[in-house]
């Protein structure tokens, strides 16, 4: 596949803190069963269609594809919990070179810091502005990247859209 590719990152959306859960298995919050649909439907509204979700195994993260109503075929890992940027960008270089719309959902600190890595200079900078002031849970940062996804490095993508979902 050559051209150019859609690359989403999705932090989870709010999690709960029930008393007895260990951090991999805390559920989505009320909150963050609305903010995730909320995402969803932006993601449904701005984006090409999805051919590929990378999820974090955490329940919340698995949680939030399922709120959003995100219904393409899901790669499970364990590697995107608890990651650094370099570990979720391994992950993201194991895609098929088909996949054209890959969606990322994991957590922070990685998913922020690599989408500030990967911020090249032909990033929209309204969007890189509001996203290097804060990624909070359910931010979408969508990415449009010329280079296939074993080749993709710091600075390879422009930052399109930041999207906040709240109601």
């Amino acid at each position: 596949m050559t051209g150019t590719r859609t690359l989403v990152l999705l932090r989870h959306a709010k999690s709960g803190y029930p008393g007895g859960v260990r951090d991999h298995e805390r559920p989505l919050a009320d909150r963050g069963r609305r903010e995730g649909a909320l995402a969803g439907e932006w993601m449904r509204a701005h984006l090409p269609p999805i051919d590929e979700i990378l999820c974090s195994t955490a329940t919340r993260t698995r949680q939030t594809v399922e709120v959003a109503g995100l219904t393409a075929p899901i790669r499970l890992s364990d590697q995107i919990y608890e990651a650094s940027p370099d570990q979720v960008l391994g992950e993201i270089a194991a895609t098929d070179p088909s996949v054209s719309t890959l969606v990322v959902v994991g957590h922070a600190p990685g998913l922020p810091a690599l989408a500030a890595d990967l911020a090249g200079p032909r990033s929209d900078a309204d969007a890189l502005d509001r996203m290097s002031t804060r990624f909070p849970t359910a931010a979408v940062a969508v990415f449009e990247v010329d280079t296939a996804w074993a080749e993709l490095g710091w600075q390879d993508g422009r930052l399109a859209q930041f999207h906040i979902p709240r109601g």
